[in-house]
């Protein structure tokens, strides 16, 4: 079982709907414990993507988290 990317910052964007911990939307979450390992490793693959993005329009920054 792949281990959730959980980092206990649990707080949703507006304007992404993701998460600014790590970088998941609020149905995404929800789903993680019904999600099979290949659904996860998938949707693993697309948060550094989607944090970077938070980064660079200043919605997340690493320091503070």
């Amino acid at each position: 079982m792949i281990a959730s990317p959980c980092n206990k910052v649990c707080a949703i964007d507006a304007p992404s709907g993701q998460c600014l911990g790590c970088g998941r939307t609020g149905e995404e979450i929800g789903s993680w414990p019904w999600m099979p390992d290949y659904e996860r490793q998938a949707l693993l693959a697309l948060l550094p993507p989607r944090l970077a993005a938070l980064e660079r329009r200043g919605a997340r920054s690493p320091t503070r988290l």
